[in-house]
């Protein structure tokens, strides 16, 4: 549902004419949209312990943290890739049209089966897209390569990434208490830096300007300008500092699935925290079951079932409303990623969770959720292609309306839903289409049981 969600809300038709709801709050508050993130990092704390916690059980040793740290370096890379590739500036490239995109679509290719680990096809692929370049220069054809020097550092991937090492490493080596602990410090402490550290160059710190922040002030002065979010000019949404509470958010996660999958009769977390008889889900970060199963006897199953939703909705209810009376000093803010923000937002995951779970696990409606199931077994493929598609889509250029230059995204927007809606309303159903067109393609690969994972 999330990685849906964040899809449909990158996709509109036009970014002048959206619902308020697929909105990012300006600045602080928050919105249905403002939940995406969040709720993806606490998803990927949830999947920590099932995906580690068998290891913990039979002993830790250098492939678990091969495996962490060669993850997360897939992942972050991955982030990075989404905005380099083809590698070329694709409109001040002279190559023919039909050897440009030969040599994009053979290095997206490429990038799909790096992650099936078929490294034979994909560097055969890379091979294709060299030889297109190389030929091209050895013509004299004019090839801009892309500039790595206002390439954007952070983003969603690179912070999922590294949330992902930070929180792996801390499930390994410590308590569920002290997990706990190391994310309300976070919290505390980042509330204490951003209210009390004056900025260099401002007459008055405060979280209310944009600029004016301390990590607003930090991204500028170690990634520089060239390396933020554009949009932002003055600060990173996944910048430095703010990517603290973000890791709290995923130790939210973690705790939650550590709790859910342990049984009744003591099978759980011992006092290093290690998760015993959980089956190893092998999700990493995006194969996660739709809801967690239990261990538990056919006798007690359904009271055991009810007691576990009863106490994701309890707990969801304290946070929100601990969340929503911090927020009184602490505004919400996503940008920002506030310490009111992550209690705000986790205790939001608790109860959706605890909603499909009650749905699923409890009540047995299981039809409403299999598109859900085909978007999560590939959330990874999902997020990293259709991505680098609307880049693309908003790059190539087509002849418009009284033959002046559009992009075929515009073109596409105008033309299917804009003749005939309003523009809002015009804006939405491109966002739906575009999703339904992605369900159709993960409904592909779910058919043929292929689950991209790092």
């Amino acid at each position: 549902m999330t990685i849906a969600g964040m899809v449909l809300v990158n996709n509109p038709g036009t970014w002048s004419a959206i619902y308020g709801p697929l909105k990012h709050a300006e600045w602080h508050g928050i919105t249905p949209t403002d939940y995406i993130f969040p709720f993806f990092l606490f998803i990927v704390g949830v999947a920590v312990p099932m995906s580690l916690g068998k290891k913990l059980t039979s002993g830790i040793d250098r492939s678990v943290y091969t495996r962490i740290f060669s993850r997360s370096a897939a992942i972050f890379a991955s982030g990075l890739a989404m905005s380099a590739i083809p590698f070329f500036i694709i409109n001040e490239t002279a190559i023919p049209w039909p050897l440009k995109w030969a040599a994009v679509a053979s290095i997206i290719a490429a990038l799909y089966f790096l992650y099936l680990r078929n490294f034979k096809l994909a560097f055969a692929l890379i091979g294709v897209w060299a030889a297109v370049v190389i030929a091209a220069l050895l013509i004299g054809w004019q090839v801009t390569p892309y500039n790595v020097g206002t390439m954007r550092i952070p983003g969603v991937l690179q912070r999922i990434a590294v949330c992902y090492l930070i929180v792996a490493l801390i499930f390994l080596h410590t308590s569920w208490k002290q997990q706990a602990a190391i994310g309300g410090g976070l919290l505390l402490f980042y509330w204490l830096l951003m209210t009390r550290i004056a900025v260099p160059g401002c007459e008055v710190t405060t979280i209310d300007d944009k600029a004016c922040n301390l990590a607003a002030y930090l991204d500028r002065l170690i990634l520089t300008e060239n390396h933020i979010w554009r949009a932002g000019k003055v600060f990173d949404p996944e910048g430095i500092l703010s990517t603290l509470p973000a890791i709290a958010t995923t130790i939210s996660g973690v705790l939650t699935g550590t709790w859910v999958i342990k049984s009744d009769k003591g099978r759980g977390t011992s006092g290093e925290g290690r998760v015993e008889d959980v089956s190893d889900a092998e999700s990493g970060l995006e194969n996660v079951p739709a809801s967690p199963r239990l261990d538990v006897s056919a006798s007690s199953a359904n009271s055991t079932a009810i007691e576990k939703a009863l106490g994701l909705f309890f707990f969801g209810t304290i946070l929100l409303a601990v969340g929503w009376a911090w927020s009184l000093v602490f505004p919400l803010n996503k940008s920002l990623w506030t310490s009111s923000y992550v209690v705000y937002t986790s205790g939001l995951a608790l109860l959706t969770l605890g909603f499909c779970y009650f749905l699923i696990d409890i009540k047995g409606y299981k039809r409403w959720a299999k598109p859900f199931v085909i978007f999560g077994v590939n959330a990874l493929a999902l997020f990293v292609f259709s991505g680098i598609m609307a880049r693309i889509l908003g790059i190539i250029r087509v002849a418009g309306p009284e033959g002046k230059e559009t992009t075929l995204q515009q073109w596409l927007y105008q033309n299917l839903f804009l003749s005939w809606l309003e523009p809002v309303n015009a804006s939405l159903a491109y966002a739906v289409a575009f999703i339904l067109f992605w369900l159709f393609l993960m409904w592909l690969l779910y058919r043929r049981r292929i689950f991209i994972k790092l």
